[in-house]
């Protein structure tokens, strides 16, 4: 639980009334953590926060929204296609929520709002707090919008048509004859021309939809996508007969997914300690045991 800040005192009085302790205590340590802590959450208290409309959380993803990251279907009334955020079923819906209470605030205190995958790193104020969106962290992205601290790690894999040659790779390097397709702008897109390096220029498609009628139609023999959006395709039959071939090798941490704010949001330092203490307690393990399935693909070292 997070400890109450005194609200009859400006923080900036409590932090150096706090400091003159310390400092009759002989500077411990531990008191000097104290202090720190102290001070760091009466800046993430729900009232000071920094938001787009005082007093709600203002969430983003695209529309529509995919399983198995948002499901629930589209109640009555919504402008949503496939799935409404606002059920809190999927993963990225029920981590987003799970924030929410961490924040303080309540289901009905959340508005979501429509942000397109292509719109989220270009230069401008935003209409939302922070958006969850499948958004791989990057050093390129973090020059233009701030990036929370990981909820959910992953790699890439492969997937293709069950009976088809590629389907017999069990390297990276048997992929190379190969035509490969990824939605432009992702890291499965880097992750081909940077790691697989496949003799046959890689197919660049706008969305996913595309990108599985590449498959369906022959246009390319693999598609590279994250793990657990390759699961979808296959599992959920997107592309009829399909299956994961493999997963690639993580690079260092291995690819993972943040939410996206504003540049230099000071609501990213509240939303890290809340996604710190789902961690700790397990709440984001078993949403991904809840939502997401990973088993199954060989490593296509």
């Amino acid at each position: 639980m997070r400890p109450r800040p005194l609200r009859w005192l400006p923080v900036a009085t409590l932090v150096a009334l706090l400091a003159v302790v310390a400092a009759g205590c002989g500077g411990s340590s531990s008191s000097s953590a104290s202090s720190t802590s102290t001070a760091a959450a009466a800046s993430c208290v729900k009232s000071q926060l920094n938001l787009v409309k005082k007093g709600q959380l203002t969430l983003a993803t695209d529309n529509p929204a995919y399983p198995p990251w948002f499901g629930g279907g589209t109640p009555k009334g919504s402008t949503w296609k496939f799935n409404d955020p606002s059920t809190q079923k999927g993963y990225e819906s029920a981590v987003a929520y799970a924030i929410v209470k961490q924040l303080g605030f309540t289901p009905s205190q959340v508005k979501w709002v429509v942000a397109s995958f292509d719109q989220l790193f270009k230069p401008g104020p935003r209409n939302y707090d922070f958006d969850v969106n499948q958004v791989s962290v990057t050093p390129q992205r973090a020059k233009s919008v701030s990036f929370s601290n990981s909820y959910y790690n992953t790699n890439q894999a492969l997937v293709a048509i069950k009976g088809t040659p590629i389907t017999k790779a069990k390297t990276i390097a048997d992929l190379k004859p190969y035509k490969l397709g990824a939605q432009i702008g992702t890291t499965s897109y880097d992750y081909i021309v940077k790691h697989i390096k496949p003799d046959k220029q890689p197919a660049v498609y706008n969305n996913s939809n595309d990108v599985n009628s590449g498959l369906k139609t022959g246009g390319i023999d693999g598609i590279v996508v994250d793990l657990p959006t390759a699961f979808i395709i296959t599992g959920a039959e997107e592309v009829p007969n399909s299956v994961v071939v493999g997963r690639f090798p993580a690079l260092g941490s291995g690819d993972h997914f943040g939410a996206v704010f504003a540049k230099g949001n000071s609501l990213v330092k509240c939303v890290n300690q809340a996604l710190a203490t789902l961690k700790a307690n397990g709440t984001l393990t078993q949403l991904q045991n809840k939502w997401i399935s990973n088993a199954g693909a060989p490593v296509l070292k």
